[in-house]
Parts: structure tokens; sequence; C-alpha cells
């Protein structure tokens, strides 16, 4: 396959399945199934159709292989974190029933949060979930963020060593939905100038 015609680009609304599938794969089918219920799936594609969500489609960017998308990212300013909470919880509220108790913080207000990635299986190992991972920090960074952060399950070694070899170091231990998380952070190293979108 061809891995030249790897295109990263800003989301749509019609991108909703892609990056609900992506987060799916980010947060796991068992706390989706948790928070969410049986039809996770389709509260998560309106969640991204939303314009002021966690998961908001303006939060998001997809990659295309060859013209097919492959997999999702979604981030935003940790700052915003408890504006686009309340939103993304009513929703779920609004469509399950489901009061939610509260929920740790999971980004910091000094940092633009890498929130989720997923790359669909038939496109891993073709540096996809990389592409997409530099370009929204590299994006971040570009709009004068000081740091991108991110968390990584302490029990998944091999994601934590992708993010380390892309700049990212250990800055604490987090616990979030019951998991012991590691909370990394890239330093913006100043040196680009522009807009990417």
């Amino acid at each position: 396959m061809n891995t030249n015609l790897i295109t990263v680009r800003p989301a749509t609304t019609n991108d909703a399945p892609i990056i609900a599938t992506a987060l799916t794969m980010a947060l796991g089918k068992e706390l989706m199934r948790m928070y969410c219920g049986e039809n996770y799936q389709s509260i998560l594609e309106e969640l991204v159709r939303m314009d002021d969500t966690q998961y908001s489609y303006r939060n998001s960017l997809v990659a295309d292989i060859n013209g097919v998308q492959a997999g999702a990212i979604v981030g935003y300013d940790g700052a915003r974190l408890h504006e686009l909470r309340k939103p993304t919880l009513r929703l779920i509220q609004e469509r399950t029933g489901h009061a939610f108790p509260s929920i740790e913080d999971e980004t910091n207000p000094d940092e633009y949060y890498l929130d989720s990635l997923g790359v669909l299986p038939e496109y891993r190992r073709l540096g996809i979930g990389n592409k997409l991972l530099t370009t929204l920090r590299d994006k971040a960074f570009a709009e004068g963020y000081e740091r991108a952060g991110l968390l990584v399950d302490a029990m998944n070694p091999q994601a934590e060593h992708l993010y380390l070899s892309l700049g990212f170091e250990r800055v604490e231990a987090r616990n979030l939905f019951g998991h012991q998380m590691w909370h990394l952070q890239a330093k913006n190293p100043n040196k680009l100038n522009k807009k990417l979108f």
C-alpha cells in the first residue's frame, strides 16, 4: 500500500462515523457501553456533529489513505474542558438517563489536550496514528500553545513508547474512569510560525 497518499485534514460533520469509531477505539467498548448504553455509536456520532462538545468535528482531524477514511484524532484547549464537557454529558444523560457523578479532569488548562486517537485495524502499522498525532500537536504549537498533553494507560507501554519517541514526557500519574494513566506532555519548540489549517 502506498503510504505516501496519507492525508490529514480538518473533519466535517460527514466524518462523524469514523470519529465515533476512533473514540470507541481510544476509550474502549466496555466504557462506551457503561456510559452510553448499547447505542453508543449513534450517541457518539450525534456528539461529533454538534459544534460545542468535547468530541465535536470542529475539534477533530481525519486521516485518509488513498481517499478512504482510516482514522481520526480529537483534541482541544485544555482550558475549555469543563465548557465542552457540559453539553457532552448533558446529551448522554438525555439519551440514556445516566447521570454522571463527578469525573476527574483529564487535562490541564495550560495545555492543548490530545483527547482520543484511533486508526482502523486494517490501516494500522502504516504510520497513520503517528501522522494524526504529530499533525494535531504541530497545529496546536502553530497556534501558540506552549504544551500539548495526552493520557496513556499505564498498562499500555507500547503506546507510551510511541508518544515518548515523538517528544512527549511523563509529567504525572492520573486516574481516569478507574484506570491508572500517565499524563504526558510535549513542549512547543517555537519553530512553527504559521497555522496549518
